[in-house]
């Protein structure tokens, strides 16, 4: 008797069998990927309080070397970080938030002086521009959209304590356990090449962190120059609440130093024309010099980046993740493209 013959089993290179697969295979990654945009919230939190520790290991490191260690080097740290923030808080923001308050309670009147433009005069007849953005304003529209209201308000203040208080408990533990971190993830690594990758993750570490350290002192370098120049130039009565803002914006790489400079220009008008022109030229003037001169300088020994590459880094990461997206932007090129030298590179010089 012959055996009874089976059907034949599909093959595998079928076209049945690549369109099933493929299908699948197309549904999981748009589950995925679905996932991953709901909790794209968390996953940024997590981005921050890594780059904050790597921003801050330098300076534990210092004080490891000083016979610390690490967790009283950490403590110390924190106490330090906590100790400026209250400081801060107690001595600087009563100021910054009046002098906000100002800004908002005179800008009504600042919309009136602006008529005595010619410009702004046809402008306003053709569009009766002043009138529409003064009842804007005074009706409370713009903190209702802005805000959503009262409510609305207390909830991004919660949602905002909230996120800042995971990224500091994240934070924490990150710089605390970062050494067996980056063990852990070096050990992902074949054992041959584990030297190699244990030597770019440290490089790619070390200029990470003295990114941070190098864009903090260039914030500062404007804050501080922006409080001297609204002194000189009649606007002191927001002298620290400017230093401030351009300060955090001089954090964003390129689009930061633009902003702070239309924003100053625009309360220049507020004193004269005279010092809306005086504070455009200084800031066009202070962009150059931060750019070209301060920055360079900064940052020449933490991060080897070209500075196009800063550019469309920076572009690429405000679309992608606003303002997150942007400070980000420039560490990560930074270690693409060594990433691009050491490895790639070097394997095609070895061709």
């Amino acid at each position: 008797m012959t055996a009874p013959e089976h059907p034949p089993a599909l093959l595998r290179h079928s076209p049945f069998n690549i369109g099933f697969f493929g299908a699948l295979g197309a549904l999981l990654a748009v589950f995925l990927s679905q996932q991953l945009l709901s909790i794209s919230g968390i996953l940024v939190l997590l981005v921050m309080a890594m780059f904050l520790a790597i921003g801050l290991n330098p300076v534990v490191e210092w004080f490891m070397r000083h016979k610390l260690k690490r967790g009283q080097a950490v403590g110390l740290v924190l106490f330090v970080v906590l100790s400026v923030f209250t400081l801060f808080v107690v001595a600087v923001v009563p100021v910054i938030s009046e002098q906000i308050t100002t800004i908002t309670l005179n800008a009504p009147g600042w919309l009136d002086d602006l008529r005595s433009d010619s410009r702004v005069q046809r402008l306003d007849e053709k569009y009766d521009l002043i009138a529409r953005v003064r009842a804007y304003i005074e009706q409370g529209e713009f903190g209702a959209n802005l805000f959503g209201g009262a409510l609305g308000v207390g909830l991004k203040v919660v949602s905002a304590l909230a996120n800042t208080l995971i990224v500091l408990v994240l934070m924490i533990y990150f710089l605390v356990s970062l050494p067996s971190i980056k063990q852990a993830a070096y050990k992902l690594a074949p054992a041959s090449r584990r030297p190699r990758v244990s030597q770019l993750g440290d490089r790619i570490i070390k200029s990470t962190g003295a990114y941070v350290g190098g864009a903090l002192l260039v914030a500062i370098l404007a804050g501080l120059s922006t409080l001297v120049f609204t002194l000189i130039v009649g606007l002191g009565d927001y002298s620290f609440a400017l230093a401030f803002i351009v300060g955090l914006l001089s954090l964003i790489p390129v689009v930061g130093s633009i902003i702070s400079a239309i924003i100053i220009t625009l309360l220049g008008l507020t004193v004269s024309t005279t010092v809306a022109v005086v504070a455009f030229v200084y800031y066009m003037a202070y962009q150059q010099l931060e750019a070209y001169v301060i920055y360079p300088k900064i940052m020449t020994r933490s991060v080897d980046i070209p500075g196009s590459v800063t550019v469309i880094a920076a572009l690429v990461g405000g679309a992608l993740l606003g303002v997150v997206g942007a400070v980000l932007a420039v560490p990560v090129a930074a270690a693409l493209l060594l990433l691009h030298r050491e490895v790639f590179l070097t394997r095609q010089d070895a061709r």
